[in-house]
């Protein structure tokens, strides 16, 4: 967004050159990634634009200067702006390659989603991984199911926050079961968000490895982000969103029909969970569980399973994984 103020200057016999000031705001990322470490990046601009008179207050840059810099500035800024944007970084060779019109070193990576708040490229590590990023491209609905460490949410996060940060979607709309809510949750200290907020950290600590602390609470006072427990569901039509239910395993089967029948125009739903860690009543069955036999083959639902092989956490979960998966078996094979 970009507001300008047009300032003509006259000497007595002569008038100056048109000076122009524009306030330009950047949007959408946290300034001080831009403006640098002490300000350096905002130096480093300004040494690069001798001719502009360069002042950033918060997220306003205010700039002074002709016409014909002024237009070079606005589309240096704008790409730096992209840039942040889409790495959570800024570098001075960066700085340097894109007022320069070069593509910068990291232009066109491959694979990669999107980057954590340190740089850090989010991008499939596994086989079925990718088949999780390709389904999200080819269907509306993905059921993505896999034993603890596979990476399922933290991936459907991160594809949700690419296509918030594209204008792919205009929210993202996370949920979990509360399954040990129940009575329980009345002795918990505070108001409905603070007992409500321990089964959804999971989510946010993923949200918070991919967006500034000041922008994540931004999106979320606007609702652009929000984070509720399934049965706030009800009753809603969720649109022009991308939609993540979480430990979908710990759903009755009248949940999940609830859930996915919230679903509105231009929404992807992701559906992840791990049938091997039903935490319900022996005697309630699994809404996922059902949900995977009733779907299966349906137009434009995508069924992804991972396995131990596509953990990616410490070498240990993967052990633990196993050792449990084994101790279970044996026990059917008893009983």
């Amino acid at each position: 967004m970009c507001n300008f103020a047009a300032i003509t200057f006259f000497s007595p016999t002569c008038a100056v050159k048109l000076m122009i000031e524009k306030h330009i705001v950047l949007e959408d990322i946290d300034p001080l990634v831009f403006y640098g470490t002490g300000n350096q990046h905002l130096q480093m601009i300004r040494a690069l634009y001798p001719k502009l008179r360069i002042v950033a207050r918060d997220n306003v840059i205010r700039v002074l200067g002709d016409d014909e810099q002024m237009a070079l500035f606005e589309e240096s800024v704008e790409r730096l702006r992209r840039h942040v944007l889409k790495f959570n970084a800024l570098a001075e060779e960066d700085i340097l390659d894109i007022v320069k019109g070069h593509r910068t070193r990291d232009d066109v990576p491959e694979g990669v989603v999107c980057y954590t708040m340190s740089g850090r490229p989010i991008k499939a590590r596994s086989e079925n991984q990718q088949r999780l990023i390709d389904a999200y491209g080819q269907s509306d609905m993905i059921f993505a199911v896999g034993p603890a460490g596979t990476g399922k949410t933290y991936l459907s996060i991160a594809l949700a926050v690419k296509a918030l940060k594209e204008k792919a979607a205009k929210r993202i709309i996370l949920s979990r079961p509360a399954v040990e809510a129940g009575e329980k949750l009345g002795f918990l200290p505070g108001d409905m968000k603070d007992k409500i907020d321990p089964y959804l950290q999971p989510l946010y600590d993923a949200l918070e490895d991919m967006l500034p602390q000041v922008k994540l609470q931004d999106m979320m006072e606007k609702h652009q982000i929000q984070i509720a427990p399934l049965a706030f569901m009800r009753g809603r039509t969720l649109s022009d969103a991308v939609v993540i239910l979480d430990e979908a395993q710990n759903t009755t089967p009248q949940q999940l029909r609830m859930f996915l029948t919230r679903m509105g125009w231009n929404t992807k739903m992701i559906i992840t969970g791990d049938t091997s860690q039903i935490d319900l009543p022996r005697s309630q069955r699994s809404g996922l569980v059902e949900a995977l036999t009733i779907l299966r083959g349906i137009e434009g639902i995508s069924m992804v399973e991972l396995t131990q092989k596509d953990i990616v956490r410490h070498k240990l979960v993967t052990r633990i994984v196993n050792a449990y998966d084994r101790h279970d078996k044996e026990s059917t094979d008893k009983d």
